[in-house]
């Protein structure tokens, strides 16, 4: 799913006589979570307007302790009192920005809502008008499988089913990760749109679709699923209609509010699956992870008091409100998170909802949830900046005599903030006119080269990510703490847990009128996130591409115009490079084939005649890192060129990598002449478009093409809608999926068995009515 990371951006233009001075202040913070339900309900009124004004304010000295530094969360007691909170904040938003509208006036110098109805909830049976022989029932055996550098086993299966095979490719063991194509070894799942189908897929020669069947809910894209035996674990989206009238109006007006759906299936009879248990959340569906029995989802909606909608969870006759919590430094705008805890036996047990920033990245271990987003600084501190950059960087440039008066101005407590304000202006037009133009120009560059420096370091120090940790266990929810770090992760493997330590890979950067400065850090946090170790300024000027952590190692590729893969020692709290190694091209993806080899997928490069970099075909590194400090690319592959693309490189769970079976699948998407430079023509329409899949032999000392799997070309495939490329084993059959299609090809020959249209093919039981 993908990565939301909230800018917000204020640049003011201070003219002073002829000085355009510029800032540019870019940053963001935080607030979040902890448990229970809890009823709350109750109407809301308008924000009143805040007359536009200029700002006094910045020599007002009593703007000085405005963050409250406890991290604690705090439970609302009642609806109206989130309203309260909301309006409160919405008004500090708006005072704000009339604030900074005032700010960028040049200065004149002489001379020179009610609670909506919920949504039916649709529950029960699937609503079945034909239906296939009786399948055998599924006596499935462990929990959903992993898959990371090696595919686990599945035990105890059906003996007509695969005594292995390989599952959803997951960051951390035994926490499964949502997919829209799930399979047990003898049967395959696949969700898309409001229709799941399912896949007879066990022995290769026979597989067939056996049933598709709706759900009884309008049309949605069933994209997130789970696999745990017999229960299928679906998570889509919704949504409801209400009506609601503004304050001092008389006309209704529809409000349309967005839902997460849970829906837990039971498929042990294949012929005909049963709902068992539906969850109907407020706010839409983030992501999701299962542990053992108990799936995980996180949805976000936000907060707004104008027309407040606090998040409820709607069962098929219950409704419940959990506990909502916020934290005490103030955020811009808020976010509703709700973190809900399911049974895959459809038992609600827990939901708690934190009023923080909007979710980024999230990871999860075994034992905890964290989650990250873009620190945001409170609206009043915005002032304070400008107050304290006026004083710390142009009053210090100033002539002497100037400095004086403006300083005896500022420490005059009879004065009011206009009047100050009135006569510091005066001060400046008076220093001003009495320099020469060289002297002025001087004056101000040296002050414009001051205030970017400022700026730089102003934006290092604030533009943070927050986290936040909430322990699980077997559906209990506790919050544990929070903190932040400088900079951004680039998505979930830039993070990780391992003994009790929360370590992050982090891209910090600052934006001035003349150059972008990056550099890149890596944090270690204890147990209560406190910060213990700490690597920064890691290749400047560049950011990062892609971490992967192992154990007490971070293997971490950043790129500007090379890639360099560092290795990084975290057996410590003292991180450190132990190994560099520069070669063309960047990595996206890191996979650990085994404790010595690392896997890279991204893109090859090349420098152009002007200077810049241009990115070529997929590639594929083979890293060994066998010894630290002198990692080594001991094979690669570049598949295509400049028009090539692998989804591998966005999603992990588009890439097979299994050292067992010593293979390696990727999916491609590239032009007939790339993968054909022998038969190369002409083709000005670039219509000649190849999908389907490169297959390789692996193991530790490189790479071996077993050949290409197609699906289809530009001028032929299969009809169906888009379905993200995917591919698994079932003991010695290569199972491919892409876009309606699926393919079964022997794992060591690739000589194809059996090959299976998914949409409309098969029995599909159209849904009738809702159920309730």
């Amino acid at each position: 799913m993908n990565k939301i990371i909230l800018v917000f951006a204020i640049s003011a233009i201070i003219v002073i006589g002829g000085l355009g001075m510029y800032l540019s202040i870019i940053s963001s913070q935080v607030t979040s979570v902890t448990s229970n339900p809890n009823n709350i309900v109750t109407p809301l009124e308008t924000p009143s307007q805040f007359p536009y004004q200029i700002n006094e304010e910045v020599f007002d000295l009593s703007l000085s302790n405005h963050t409250n530094l406890s991290n604690e969360p705090i439970k609302f007691k009642s609806h109206q009192e989130i309203s309260d909170y909301l309006k409160e904040s919405t008004k500090n938003q708006q005072q704000m920005m009339y604030i900074r509208d005032s700010v960028m006036m040049p200065m004149p110098f002489a001379a020179n809502e009610p609670r909506p109805v919920p949504s039916s909830m649709r529950e029960g049976a699937f609503v079945l008008e034909e239906a296939l022989e009786l399948q055998k029932r599924i006596e499935s055996g462990p929990d959903a499988p992993t898959a990371g550098s090696g595919s686990p086993i599945a035990d105890d299966v059906n003996s007509n089913s695969g005594n292995d095979y390989s599952a959803t490719n997951v960051q951390v063991k035994n926490v499964d990760e949502p997919d829209y194509l799930k399979t047990d070894g003898k049967y395959i799942y696949i969700g898309t749109q409001n229709t799941i189908s399912i896949i007879d897929a066990y022995p290769p020669e026979s597989a067939n679709v056996i049933l598709r069947f709706a759900l009884d809910v309008d049309p949605q894209n069933i994209e997130n699923m789970f696999l745990n035996d017999d229960r299928l674990v679906l998570m889509y989206h919704g949504s409801s209609e209400s009506q609601a009238i503004s304050e001092f109006d008389f006309r209704p007006y529809p409000i349309y509010n967005s839902k997460t759906i849970i829906s837990i299936l039971d498929v042990s009879d294949k012929k005909n699956p049963m709902v068992i248990s539906t969850h109907e959340i407020d706010g839409n569906y983030y992501n999701s992870r299962m542990i053992g029995d108990i799936v995980y989802v996180l949805s976000t909606t936000g907060a707004d008091y104008s027309n407040l909608i606090v998040p409820t969870i709607m069962t098929k006759d219950t409704v419940l409100y959990p506990d909502v919590y916020r934290f005490p430094n103030p955020e811009p705008n808020y976010n509703f998170n709700t973190v809900t805890a399911v049974d895959v036996s459809g038992k609600l047990i827990n939901s708690e909802t934190f009023m923080m920033g909007y979710s980024n990245s999230i990871y999860v271990s075994e034992d905890n949830l964290y989650i990250t987003y873009e620190k945001n600084i409170a609206p009043i501190d915005y002032e304070l900046i400008q107050k304290e950059r006026f004083f710390d960087v142009v009053v210090p440039l100033l002539p002497k005599d100037a400095q004086n008066k403006i300083k005896l101005i500022q420490n005059d407590s009879t004065i009011d903030s206009r009047e100050k304000w009135r006569q510091v202006s005066s001060i400046l037009q008076d220093t001003y006119n009495s320099l020469s133009k060289e002297e002025k120009d001087k004056l101000f560059s040296k002050i414009q080269d001051a205030m970017i420096e400022y700026d730089s370091k102003w934006q290092n120090d604030t533009r943070r990510t927050v986290i936040h940790k909430i322990a699980l266990d077997e559906g209990n929810l506790q919050y544990v703490a929070n903190n932040d770090v400088p900079g951004y992760p680039l998505n979930q493997f830039s993070m990780d847990e391992h003994s009790g330590f929360f370590r992050i890979a982090t891209t910090s950067e600052s934006f001035g009128p003349r150059e972008t400065i990056r550099s890149n850090n890596v944090y270690v946090l204890d147990d209560s996130l406190k910060i213990v170790g700490k690597l920064e300024k890691i290749a400047p000027e560049e950011r990062i591409y892609s971490a992967r952590f192992m154990g007490d190692k971070l293997y971490l590729v950043t790129f500007k115009q090379v890639d360099p893969f560092f290795v990084i020692d975290l057996s410590t709290n003292t991180p450190k490079i132990l190994g560099e190694l520069k070669i063309p091209g960047f990595s996206n993806y890191l996979q650990p084939y085994d404790e010595n080899i690392i896997i890279g997928i991204g893109r090859d490069t090349k420098e152009n005649s002007w200077g810049g970099v241009e990115q070529k075909g997929v590639k594929i590194s083979m890293f060994d890192v066998s010894d630290f400090n002198k990692p080594k690319e001991t094979d690669t592959l570049v598949i295509g060129s400049t028009g090539t693309y692998s989804e591998a490189t966005d999603s992990h769970k588009a890439l097979l990598l299994d050292k067992d079976k010593g293979i390696l699948s990727i999916p491609i998407k590239t032009d007939m002449a790339s993968i054909m430079p022998q038969n190369k023509i002409v083709n000005e329409d670039y219509d000649k478009q190849w999908y389907g899949f490169y297959v390789y032999t692996v193991d530790a000392s490189g790479f071996e093409e077993k050949g290409q799997i197609q699906h289809y070309t530009w001028q032929y495939n299969y009809g169906g809608q888009y379905m993200p490329p995917r591919s698994f084993y079932i003991n010695d059959s290569l199972y491919t999926v892409m876009d309606g299609s699926m393919k079964i090809n022997d794992i060591d020959t690739l000589d194809e068995l059996n090959s299976v249209k998914i949409q409309q093919t098969g029995n599909i039981i159209p849904y009738v009515t809702d159920l309730r």
